[in-house]
């Protein structure tokens, strides 16, 4: 049995129960693969992480991302949780900015007042979906005519698509119709109306994931997102988005894009912190 330091925190959330939640354990060198794996499924949570010693020489940290079924190269809210986690064990940066490792390589993770923000991978696939694509997200969905403003990929390694929606209203009205989307990650996103929902956000976004589930607030969605929105000149270089609300969360996701790339970015809150035995 290993005895090692554990939290549990709320992601995209300056207040507790707010955001998506993250389980990491720190300093997890000595498991193996197998006990991350069934202490993943143990949780039951989206990602579970476990903090190591980096074997690159320009890392501070390694992280492996496991969710209940599988390992994962990279994942956002993730990243912002574990590297809190880290500074929180005592951890300090070599250079300005923090250097995570993972699967999918090395990270850059900065810190802002207040909270922490992740460069954005470059996106894989972008562009128009096919027909037969876009008849499915349309479908399952169920989208009134008129409805659908514009589409596209927006896959920076999970396989993101989104679609654009007149208002914040038609976003949270939405009911998937879950078989008829399997197997796709299908996030949704639409302009909040200064007037009638105010000026805590900018953009109100939705994601459903592959497995038939909707996630409260998720990093990799919006690196994707933020890429076409801007790039497209529908958002700003600079601008909030709030994801959760359908499900009772009140998720915040800051998004910059300055002359050092495209930041995503949230708080992070502790909401459990402890042992855990392995």
């Amino acid at each position: 049995m290993t005895d090692l330091l554990f939290q549990q925190v709320d992601v995209f959330s300056s207040q507790p129960l707010g955001g998506n939640p993250l389980a990491v354990v720190i300093g997890a060198d000595a498991l193996d693969e197998a006990q991350m794996a069934a202490f993943a499924r143990w949780t039951n949570l989206s990602e579970t992480t476990f903090l190591l010693q980096p074997r690159a020489p320009e890392a501070d940290y390694r992280v492996r991302i496991f969710t209940p079924t599988q390992e994962l190269p990279f994942a956002g809210h993730p990243t912002l949780g574990t590297c809190h986690a880290w500074l929180g064990s005592g951890g300090r940066p070599r250079g300005g900015e923090i250097v995570q490792e993972c699967a999918a390589g090395l990270v850059r993770v900065r810190r802002e007042p207040g909270r922490l923000a992740f460069a954005a991978p470059p996106l894989r696939r972008t562009g128009s979906l096919e027909p037969d694509v876009m008849a499915r997200v349309v479908a399952g969905l169920q989208l009134a005519p008129g409805a659908l403003v514009d589409a596209s990929w927006v896959d920076n390694g999970p396989g993101w698509l989104a679609v654009l929606l007149r208002s914040r209203d038609a976003v949270l009205a939405l009911r998937p119709d879950y078989p008829a989307i399997a197997g796709m990650r299908v996030g949704v996103v639409a302009p909040w109306d200064g007037e009638a929902d105010g000026q805590d956000a900018q953009f109100e976004v939705r994601a459903f994931t592959a497995a038939g589930y909707e996630d409260p607030v998720t990093g990799s969605l919006h690196a994707g997102l933020a890429q076409w929105l801007i790039g497209s000149g529908i958002a700003p270089p600079m601008y909030i988005a709030s994801q959760g609300t359908a499900l009772g969360r009140r998720g915040r996701v800051h998004v910059v894009q300055d002359g050092t790339g495209l930041w995503v970015g949230g708080a992070v809150t502790i909401c459990i912190a402890g042992r855990v035995t392995l």
